[in-house]
């Protein structure tokens, strides 16, 4: 574990990434639980990033586990790099196996998806995690999942930092409720284009209406909502410069394993696109903002997190961001990372 946590720094240094939030910190699928190396590694030093863990919620348990994830974040108090004062909660499944929780049926095969916490407990549990200061990080991908957790952070504390991670679909009108809840939308827009996944395995299913609601990143920017941004790494690219180029250009990357699928440079959605001011924001200060960190921001008085790239992303072609590649990353001043 040690091993691969080092393994893991190293490469998403590679790749400009300075800290990160570890969405599943916890015993899962038969991985082993990652805290205690987390806090070895940060007490050696060993751990240079910045990282914030994810405790994960054990969803065949109800609110008697809250004490233990008390504990459990109090292990990692006055640690320099690490911290864990989040808490997982996973309240759906994914499109392509139709267990993302959905409004209507599915087309062609039916049922609705999961809802992995009955919506009603699901309240109960949110506001008590709130009331006793920890941030909750959804994982929703269907629109009712979504709304399930937009409802469940009603009267919660902005001040936590409450966020929805993928939010594949999301019902039109529940687009405003981000900013008028004060929940950030964590983006992963490497998945926001036409890829086989996407049009052999989502779009049929979906159905026109419902698949036009993908991915609204323009809608939410739109209402107001705060942006972070990240990849779900390692279930796909960790490479920010990847994720900004879709952000922008709704199509694939000339680099990605997808791009050579027939649809692949066709644009996903081009209403949704977002500026590339927008995206670089939300991999950079909304996801500082999001994990408590104090860099993010190049300005006076701040941690010199920084990265150099080989070319001015802002100077190139939109759809030649993805060309851009790290030179340099430094955390704290230190050179972490040099190709």
């Amino acid at each position: 574990m040690d091993t691969a946590l080092v393994t893991a720094q190293r490469h998403l240094f590679s790749l400009g990434i300075t800290g990160w939030q570890d969405a599943i910190v916890g015993s899962y699928a038969g991985s082993d639980d990652q805290l205690p190396t987390y806090i070895s590694a940060a007490r050696a030093g060993r751990l240079k990033a910045r990282v914030v863990g994810a405790l994960w919620w054990d969803r065949t348990r109800g609110a008697d586990q809250i004490a233990s994830l008390i504990e459990r974040r109090a292990m990692a108090e006055g640690l320099d790099r690490f911290s864990a004062g989040s808490v997982k909660i996973m309240q759906d499944g994914i499109t392509e196996n139709f267990t993302a929780a959905v409004l209507e049926p599915y087309c062609l095969c039916g049922g609705t998806g999961l809802s992995y916490i009955d919506p009603g407990k699901l309240r109960e549990y949110v506001a008590e995690l709130d009331a006793n200061g920890f941030q909750v990080h959804f994982h929703a991908i269907g629109e009712r999942a979504v709304r399930e957790a937009l409802d469940s952070f009603e009267g919660t504390s902005p001040d936590n930092r409450h966020h929805i991670a993928h939010l594949q679909i999301i019902e039109p009108s529940d687009v405003p409720r981000f900013a008028a809840l004060g929940v950030t939308a964590n983006l992963q827009p490497l998945w926001a284009t036409h890829h086989a996944q996407m049009d052999e395995l989502t779009l049929p299913y979906l159905g026109e209406e419902r698949s036009a609601w993908q991915y609204p990143f323009a809608d939410l920017e739109r209402s107001g909502a705060r942006f972070c941004a990240g990849s779900d790494w390692p279930v796909s690219n960790a490479d920010p410069i990847q994720g900004m180029h879709v952000a922008v250009n709704r199509t694939e990357p000339g680099g990605s394993v997808h791009a050579g699928y027939p649809t692949a440079g066709i644009p996903f959605l081009p209403g949704q696109r977002l500026s590339l001011t927008t995206a670089m924001t939300a991999y950079t200060a909304g996801s500082a903002w999001i994990n408590r960190s104090p860099a993010g921001v190049i300005e006076q008085g701040r941690p010199a997190d920084l990265v150099v790239l080989d070319r001015d992303p802002f100077g190139l072609p939109e759809a030649e961001i993805w060309t851009a590649k790290v030179r340099l990353t430094f955390v704290d001043g230190e050179a972490v990372y040099q190709r």
